[in-house]
């Protein structure tokens, strides 16, 4: 029928029109800044760096100290519209499984490029690097304010679990056991070089 879309499309209006003077499920309009719906737990906005929040290797405030990126540069590499700019540290800090590794000395994000795309979140193999969910950054300065910096950059792992709960804890299962395994070749690795020391110790077995 000719024009049966544009009835339903109708329809579907005047019941939600209708409907809004009885419940309140169908109201539509947020009285804006005072009032604010929270954004759903897959919505994304633009990245930030993950930091844990105990400190991994001593030095350098928290965030620094506690950020799991390692500048392997492969968001940068695959950033569609390049908004990413990196450089890697001379020296190495501890990971979180005692591993020394190279840290980001500069991680930028130009946000007035970066087109929330994510694919820097699905590249990056140490979970550093996700997306939030906050988008009130406007500002009168259209270049420097919109391009952050590490520290701007920086959120605690406290904050991913807070906007994305379901992601944050599969992510803390996986690194829990990763680490695990790691304990657990170490030890492994320290009990069989105490049995072979045991092993070749000479023993005393005559008096003198």
């Amino acid at each position: 029928m000719l024009g049966e879309g544009i009835l339903k499309g109708l329809a579907e209006t005047a019941k939600n029109f209708a409907g809004s003077f009885v419940s309140e499920e169908r109201l539509t309009t947020v009285q804006y800044p005072e009032e604010r719906i929270a954004p759903f737990e897959a919505a994304r906005v633009f990245p930030f760096l993950v930091f844990d929040q105990e400190n991994r290797d001593g030095g350098g405030p928290e965030w620094e100290a506690g950020l799991r990126c390692v500048a392997c540069q492969i968001c940068e590499k695959e950033c569609p519209p390049k908004c990413i700019y990196i450089e890697k540290s001379k020296d190495k800090k501890l990971d979180y499984l005692g591993k020394g590794q190279y840290y980001p000395a500069r991680f930028d994000i130009d946000i007035s490029v970066c087109m929330s795309c994510q694919i820097c979140v699905e590249v990056c193999p140490f979970e550093a690097i996700k997306m939030d969910t906050e988008f009130e950054l406007s500002t009168t300065d259209r270049f420097g304010a919109l391009l952050l910096d590490r520290s701007q950059l920086a959120k605690s792992n406290e904050h991913y679990h807070k906007i994305h709960p379901t992601d944050a804890t599969a992510v803390d299962a996986r690194l829990a056991d990763e680490k695990a395994k790691v304990d657990a070749k170490a030890k492994a690795a320290a009990d069989a070089a105490a049995a072979k020391a045991a092993a070749t110790q000479p023993t005393n077995e005559g008096g003198d």
